[in-house]
């Protein structure tokens, strides 16, 4: 198949790429600005995304069997310039399905965020609970949703929004805005510091799933045969919650394996009385379609050591 990555150069997109190339797809990479063809892919194409142009949004879209739109605002630049997050989170991927469905593009997938349910993410959570969630961040995202569903539903095109929760792992290349995930900033600290510093207790509940299940679910949801069952919303989590304080703990444990050191941990005292509610993220879709994420949190922290030895320390056996 085709497929087109928007946002291809960023954190999930450059890894999705990677993955979906090694599987055999053609892999066309969209972009802002255009940009040399990068190191970390053997091959495929890289384009230019105009979202002010709903003809080369076509135009790039011809001949294409799959979008995956993963290009968006993150949380901290929705909160900085919430009429910007609408604008292109919401806006600009409408843009992108009307010209999707006028080049005949099969299937759209939209990656959006577990926050838009709700702020904090608490409790048992399903894709049948209503989002709440009136953040810029979760609220732009729900309007790229809204673009795309209403899509699906007119019967234009097989679209489907993918609620992901706390992906980290190790980006393609070093320059990718992803440096402010927990794991991903806590990998990076064990190199540069020989430290792990987390600012406050650390008992707050996450989900937290590895890159490489996320590029192997989105993988086979824009390959696979949906047949008469086609979920139009999806949340991809691995339905086990972790405190940060652990995830610190089981980075500490994996420097040892993997760069042969045991950084200093630090972290706020909690208080007498701070206690966080139990979250259970879960992917009832996806287990309706046999699919089950899998925690494998070892190897993609490995990964990520690796490869922050090798991009930010010199010092590290890897």
């Amino acid at each position: 198949m085709r497929i087109l990555i928007t946002g291809g150069f960023g954190f999930v997109g450059g890894r999705l790429a990677q993955y979906l190339q090694h599987a055999g797809h053609q892999v066309v990479l969209g972009t802002r600005s255009v940009r040399a063809f990068p190191e970390w892919l053997a091959a495929g194409e890289v384009v230019e995304t105009d979202w002010a142009n709903s003809c080369a949004l076509e135009t790039i879209c011809t001949g294409i069997d799959v979008v995956i739109h993963a290009a968006g605002m993150n949380a901290q630049d929705c909160a900085a310039d919430p009429e910007l997050a609408m604008e292109f989170n919401g806006a600009a991927t409408a843009c992108l399905v009307d010209a999707a469905c006028r080049a005949g593009v099969r299937r759209f997938i939209y990656l959006s965020t577990a926050h838009v349910y709700a702020s904090p993410l608490e409790g048992s959570i399903t894709e049948e609970m209503y989002p709440t969630n009136s953040h810029p961040y979760a609220a732009s995202h729900l309007a790229g949703e809204n673009a795309v569903l209403s899509a699906r539903r007119r019967g234009e095109i097989e679209g489907m929004a993918l609620r992901l929760s706390n992906a980290f792992g190790a980006p393609t290349h070093k320059e990718v805005n992803c440096w402010t995930l927990l794991v991903n900033d806590l990998c990076r600290q064990a190199v540069q510091r020989g430290e792990l510093i987390l600012r406050s207790s650390g008992l707050q509940k996450r989900d937290f799933v590895p890159l490489a299940e996320v590029c192997r679910v989105i993988a086979h949801l824009a390959s696979c045969d949906l047949g008469s069952y086609a979920p139009s919303v999806i949340n991809i989590g691995t339905g086990v919650s972790r405190s940060l304080r652990e995830m610190a703990l089981l980075v500490r444990q994996r420097c040892k394996l993997v760069l042969d050191v045991t950084p200093e941990m630090k972290c706020l005292e909690p208080g007498v009385d701070e206690k966080y509610p139990e979250l259970e993220y879960r992917s009832n879709e996806l287990a309706r379609l046999g699919l089950t994420v899998i925690p494998d949190n070892d190897a993609e922290i490995d990964r990520l050591l690796s490869f922050c030895a090798s991009s930010f320390g010199s010092n590290f056996k890897k």
